[in-house]
């Protein structure tokens, strides 16, 4: 897998502290999955923030922080189906999907629940908590996105496939990480349906009439 494209700065130091919304950063750990690169760019990044942490002065603590914390350890743990990290890597294996997405939906892309929301275009809802939105696009072959820009952030990764606009060719691996200041309308290039994570902070602003007719019924 030869990966051209990989995200900016700032979303990998974001990735780093934590603050990405959960959509997000389950986009950029699962492109840390497949690249080099980008594993060592957050390597560093994850030392710049323990060197910063290192720099803060201290604050005392609240006299019943104590109490607090032991409190909270003391809570019972709510009732849910946990997962080994073995059948993780098991599910990784089996869909050919990286690790972090694999083992959130549990399943092949061809066994998901696909529902159609235009011509040759299909979405899954991952529906996590936070702002803005996390799904996958399933986009037959020559079909675009309608030409949009963006009210925030958007995070997109290649899984099946490709799909080229303004900004170049992505392919399986590859992420566009893109902002208010770009406008594309991203077109499958290939015979082959183009399948991709989407995680935005913010809607779509859908820039031609199409595309903004269609938009309450896409989601996006």
């Amino acid at each position: 897998m030869k990966i051209r494209h990989h995200f900016d700065d700032a979303t990998l130091m974001a990735y780093s502290s934590g603050s990405l919304p959960q959509g997000m950063a389950v986009l950029v750990g699962s492109h840390l999955h497949w690249c080099d690169e980008c594993r060592e760019r957050v390597s560093q990044t994850d030392r710049i923030g323990g060197d910063l942490l290192e720099a803060i002065e201290p604050v005392a603590m609240e006299p019943d922080a104590l109490a607090s914390i032991m409190a909270l350890i003391d809570q019972p743990e709510p009732e849910q189906k946990l997962r080994s990290l073995s059948s993780d890597r098991l599910d990784s294996a089996r869909t050919g999907l990286p690790l972090p997405l694999a083992s959130m939906l549990g399943s092949s892309l061809d066994e998901l629940d696909w529902r159609r929301i235009g011509y040759g275009v299909q979405q899954y809802d991952l529906k996590l908590d936070g702002p803005g939105a996390t799904r996958l696009l399933r986009i037959a072959p020559g079909v675009s996105v309608p030409h949009h820009t963006h009210r925030g952030n958007e995070l997109t990764l290649i899984l099946r496939g490709s799909y080229s606009d303004e900004l170049g060719r992505f392919c399986v691996g590859d992420v566009a990480d893109v902002d208010t200041e770009v406008k594309h309308q991203p077109i499958v290039d290939t015979d082959e349906e183009c399948i991709c994570l989407i995680a935005t902070d913010a809607p779509l602003k859908f820039t031609g009439l199409m595309g903004r007719l269609a938009q309450p019924f896409i989601g996006l």
